[in-house]
């Protein structure tokens, strides 16, 4: 990745996505000298960050005709990480004690992020690159350049030929759902946390939550304020494992995996422990779905891994003109960002060359056997910096 002895060139590119990889890809992308469309299908920027009490109309989120709703947020929720990391690093992340309506906490809650995605589309002047309430439907290759089609709400799809095109259409959408043995005979209710706002459903209930990540630890003990009682089950803990929690309420226990659920309502866990479960809420994460693009099967997805990309950005036989940013799961993800989008928006310009194909093929194989060398997981290829163990 040295940098490149031909002229700069400018280039047209379209970025799918007007959450926070969007905007500040386009910014990027801008200053680069490229000219940017940015596609969005909601009404505003924000993306994930974009709370609604709205969810898709089935909660599991398996029936392929439902409603759909983009955003994951919960009502309570708040960040894990500091702002000071959370901000690029010419735009910071400040708290902002001169407005009531934010927050100036150090993690503060989801409305200060999407405030601050608001406030930087502003300073940059992004919302003029902006197609609105358009929805991407079809990305794919054309002698040497892309075609994007996307429709407006109800209205007629349009082509439109690209030289590059930049994905950041986020992955905390298609929620993934870990198989139970015996849970289609099971006759309580099922919800993903991506359909969870409040925990007022669930008041005086005996809740099971499967996974003890971020989202697992705060949705339990969310429904641990409202609830007669939580039960986590987390495949991340020895299968023997029962604790009880005195955080919140002195209602939430810890197990291990759930073994079987039954039709008379009980879920038995690993650890031998039987309860009488009204509901069961999966904290089990999301898959990476790219419905809209056609690689002639060139780029697949195998256990949450998207392959083949090379450091978690450009598939090598589609290089450059196809691009991932927002790919890898980690903590500070604006800064990842940052860097990722100045890296795209460089060699579309020819200021920085990718290496050849074969070897970006070399380098991603590499990375896989190492992968494989260390235990980890197929699953955990995107998630950068410490492995994460998520339920």
């Amino acid at each position: 990745m040295a940098p490149a002895q031909n002229p700069i060139t400018s280039k047209h590119v379209a970025v799918i996505g007007a959450g926070a990889a969007g905007i500040i890809t386009s910014r990027e992308l801008r200053r680069e000298g490229h000219s940017v469309v940015v596609y969005e299908r909601e009404k505003q920027v924000g993306g994930l960050w974009v709370y609604t009490p709205k969810s898709d109309s089935d909660p599991l989120s398996l029936d392929p005709t439902r409603s759909k709703v983009h955003s994951s947020i919960y009502e309570s929720l708040r960040t894990n990480v500091p702002r000071e990391s959370m901000g690029v690093r010419d735009f910071p992340f400040l708290p902002r004690f001169d407005d009531e309506s934010r927050d100036p906490r150090r993690y503060p809650n989801h409305r200060e992020v999407l405030a601050y995605i608001q406030d930087f589309a502003r300073e940059f002047k992004i919302e003029e690159m902006i197609r609105f309430e358009t929805e991407v439907v079809r990305v794919e290759p054309v002698d040497g350049k892309w075609r994007v089609q996307s429709k407006k709400s109800g209205g007629f799809l349009e082509d439109e030929i690209y030289d590059a095109v930049v994905v950041c259409n986020g992955h905390y959408t298609e929620p993934n759902i870990t198989h139970i043995p015996g849970i289609k005979s099971w006759p309580g209710k099922q919800i993903h946390s991506h359909n969870y706002r409040v925990p007022d459903p669930f008041e005086n209930e005996v809740v099971v939550v499967i996974g003890n990540f971020a989202s697992g630890a705060d949705i339990s003990r969310d429904i641990a304020k409202v609830a007669k009682e939580v039960h986590i089950a987390s495949r991340a803990r020895e299968p023997h494992t029962y604790e009880k929690i005195s955080v919140p309420q002195n209602n939430l226990w810890m197990h291990s995996e759930i073994d079987t659920a039954n039709e008379d309502g009980s879920i038995v866990f690993k650890n031998g422990k039987v309860v009488f479960a009204d509901s069961i809420v999966y904290c089990t994460g999301y898959k990476y779905n790219f419905p809209f693009l056609e690689t002639n099967g060139y780029l697949r997805i195998d256990e949450k891994r998207v392959e083949p990309l090379y450091k978690h950005v450009f598939p090598p036989a589609l290089a450059p003109g196809l691009s991932f940013v927002g790919v890898p799961a980690m903590g500070i993800v604006f800064v990842m960002f940052e860097i990722q989008s100045k890296w795209v928006a460089a060699v579309l310009s020819g200021r920085v060359t990718l290496p050849s194909p074969d070897k970006m093929m070399e380098d991603i194989n590499a990375w896989y056997a190492s992968l494989d060398a260390l235990g980890i997981p197929k699953r955990h290829t995107h998630t950068i910096g410490r492995i994460q163990v998520s339920s």
